[in-house]
């Protein structure tokens, strides 16, 4: 097996979800490898609904696994602009590519500046215990 990984250039919770800035103000949203390997083979994952308005800490979804279902929490506050639809059909994708194809929803932060003061790498890692 793999060893778990965590990209240099993202920004984490201590929910395990990652936010990776955009290059038009918006963040593409997922999560960890940590938390797709807890979670066991993904088999389901119900996403916001594009244009919806979450706030921080907000349960905005599910992923649901052969173990259990896990909320999907939003790490900011701002307005849904697009979810990944190829996860209806195949929600495996968390489990291989959890920081590419297996991204969640993307979302316009209400502060831009907020993404900064989510977790880094290291700071996710070191709470990982």
């Amino acid at each position: 097996m793999s060893e778990l990984e965590y990209p240099q250039d993202l920004r984490y919770t201590a929910e395990h979800e990652w936010v990776r800035s955009g290059d038009d103000g918006t963040v593409r949203i997922g999560i960890t490898s940590f938390a797709q390997d807890s979670l066991g083979d993904v088999v389901y994952v119900s996403l916001p609904t594009v244009g919806d308005t979450v706030s921080a800490g907000d349960a905005c979804g599910e992923v649901e696994s052969t173990k259990s279902v896990s909320d999907l929490y939003a790490p900011l506050a701002g307005e849904v602009t697009a979810v990944n639809e190829a996860l209806d059909a195949t929600p495996e994708l968390v489990n291989t590519d959890p920081y590419g194809e297996g991204w969640m929803y993307e979302l316009r932060p209400a502060d831009a500046a907020a993404v900064e003061a989510l977790l880094d790498p290291a700071a996710y890692q070191a709470q990982l215990g």
